[in-house]
């Protein structure tokens, strides 16, 4: 059963903050280009699963700094149109796209999930990566994905999950929302958000390490950095142990099953 949804005063609050937090230094000096569990390779195993062809049309929901959209622009040769709330990643991704020299086929817009800015079945496949989990009403996102894609599209979804039981005490309130655990759901939950939208699941897959991974590499980018630019970490705002503490917490999650990394693709029925 998917839990109710947060009240809209509060569920705006929480979309703020977390749009601001993603475009922080802090986190980019903290996860570097890849802003979700599995890095790039994830990004690749999701792209097949959605059998893209060149010239196909792809919405990247909560694009982040746009590091998705462009490898699907240049491997898949398909155009990309992507989508966040925050002004200043969107600002960011459009700009990296420009050096990468692909603007003409990917473009960035401010939008939100739950009433994203496209036009209905306009797209051929639609992914969103780590961010469905921090969106206060996933029910209306995930009816968003499927008025964005045509018959026969499909959306890939990849996204922190927990236990039934919920998450420790140590990894819930806003924190929780800004590391993009606090509201996760079981996979099952999130699968059922899908067919209650009208989109038929085709795969479900289990990628747990890929969360213990990214934990293992943030503490080694704080320890790069208090060895060879303490500064940065200064200038960003990083408290380096609070952090730990923090990955601490998450680790133990992982290690006891509560916390995990689940792949799901779905397709809207063709008419």
């Amino acid at each position: 059963m998917v839990s109710a949804e947060p009240g809209p005063a509060w569920a705006d609050d929480v979309k703020a903050c977390c749009a601001a937090a993603y475009g922080t230094d802090a986190v980019a000096l903290l996860l570097g280009t890849a802003y979700h569990p599995g890095g790039l390779a994830l990004t690749r195993r999701l792209a097949g699963a959605l059998s893209l062809a060149p010239g196909q049309r792809v919405l990247d929901v909560a694009a982040g700094p746009g590091a998705t959209a462009r490898l699907l622009a240049l491997e898949h040769e398909v155009l990309v149109d992507g989508v966040d709330l925050g002004e200043h990643t969107v600002l960011s991704a459009r700009e990296a796209t420009v050096r990468a020299g692909l603007a003409e086929r990917v473009a960035f817009r401010v939008g939100d999930a739950e009433q994203l800015p496209v036009t209905d079945a306009g797209y051929d496949a639609l992914v969103c990566e780590c961010a469905l989990c921090t969106f206060p009403d996933k029910t209306v996102a995930a009816a968003e994905f499927a008025r964005a894609l045509r018959p026969g599209g499909r959306v890939g979804i990849t996204d922190v999950t927990v236990a039934p039981e919920g998450l420790p005490a140590e990894l819930a309130g806003i924190t929780g929302w800004v590391a993009c655990i606090a509201d996760a759901r079981p996979s099952a939950d999130y699968e059922q958000l899908l067919v209650d939208a009208g989109l038929r699941p085709l795969r479900r897959e289990r990628h747990d390490t890929a969360i213990a991974r990214m934990v293992d590499e943030i503490e080694a980018r704080i320890g790069m950095f208090e060895m060879t630019a303490p500064e940065r970490l200064a200038a960003a705002g990083v408290d380096a142990e609070a952090v730990r503490g923090y990955l601490v917490a998450a680790r133990r999650a992982v290690e006891a099953g509560t916390i995990g990394y689940t792949l799901l693709v779905a397709e809207k029925p063709a008419a």
